[in-house]
């Protein structure tokens, strides 16, 4: 999901590396029948922009999920939500 994120910023113009862009990962388990079995994922974005980039960003925050391979490929069995934190730099 970060790549897709990160390949979306950059068709934008929006160009992100390092330390500008990652994420924390948390995985959710149920047991079910004795078994523990992965029912959710939570990706929370690190993101630092550019300044005046913000609108463009957000719009593609709040689609990209519906775009990305993997969030598609998971979502059939696996809950997928995200959140972030983005700050502006000069």
């Amino acid at each position: 999901m970060l790549g897709t994120l990160n390949g979306g910023l950059e068709a934008r113009g929006v160009k992100l590396q390092g330390e500008q862009i990652w994420a924390d990962v948390t995985g959710y388990n149920e047991t079910r029948d004795k078994l523990p079995v992965l029912v959710r994922v939570h990706v929370h974005y690190h993101l630092s922009i550019p300044a005046g980039t913000r609108e463009t960003v957000d719009r593609l925050l709040e689609k990209h999920a519906e775009k990305c391979p993997t969030a598609q490929s998971l979502k059939p069995a696996i809950e997928v939500t995200w959140s972030a934190a983005v700050s502006e730099h000069v």
